[in-house]
């Protein structure tokens, strides 16, 4: 298996996850982001087989192929221990480690290449990942602030959200 198909069957692992995730919440507001996180997966698929006439991505380290081979193929449902139904945050939480295993991925298959070509698709998907990272930690936060926030509301400054 080369690079690319490797970094295909990767998207295509998590689109597949994410759809079955947004099934399963269907009814609930976790259903619109797993199928939103599904679609971005599918672009960058897309986006991976329109370039690869002009791509060659080649590893030099083959303990990274051997890593990323099970990377989401193992993944079950995530489950809490008292519900049937993970809550939204466990949700957002496991969609974020998740990007972060692709993020991390695609650093080691930038860090590994010399060829420019390479390079440049990689800080590509890089940098998707590191956009998805960043809208769930938002959804993260968004989703704790009213269980930590404790202050009254006439006294202090609080950030705006």
């Amino acid at each position: 298996m080369d690079t690319l198909e490797l970094a295909l069957s990767l998207e295509y692992d998590l689109e597949k996850y994410y759809l079955e995730q947004a099934e399963k919440n269907k009814g609930n507001s976790l259903s619109v982001v797993f199928t939103m996180l599904a679609e971005e997966e599918e672009k960058h698929a897309s986006i991976l087989l329109g370039k690869a006439d002009m791509l060659e991505l080649k590893v030099q380290d083959k303990s990274i192929l051997t890593e990323a081979r099970g990377l989401f193929r193992q993944l079950g449902d995530f489950k809490s221990d008292i519900k049937e139904l993970p809550s939204q945050l466990d949700s957002y939480r496991m969609a974020l480690e998740m990007e972060q295993k692709s993020l991390i991925f695609y650093k080691k298959l930038h860090d590994n290449t010399d060829d420019e070509k390479e390079k440049e698709t990689y800080r590509y998907l890089i940098k998707q990942e590191d956009t998805h990272c960043i809208i769930i930690e938002e959804l993260v936060k968004l989703t704790t602030r009213p269980e930590e926030w404790v202050e009254s509301a006439e006294f202090g400054l609080r950030e705006d959200y």
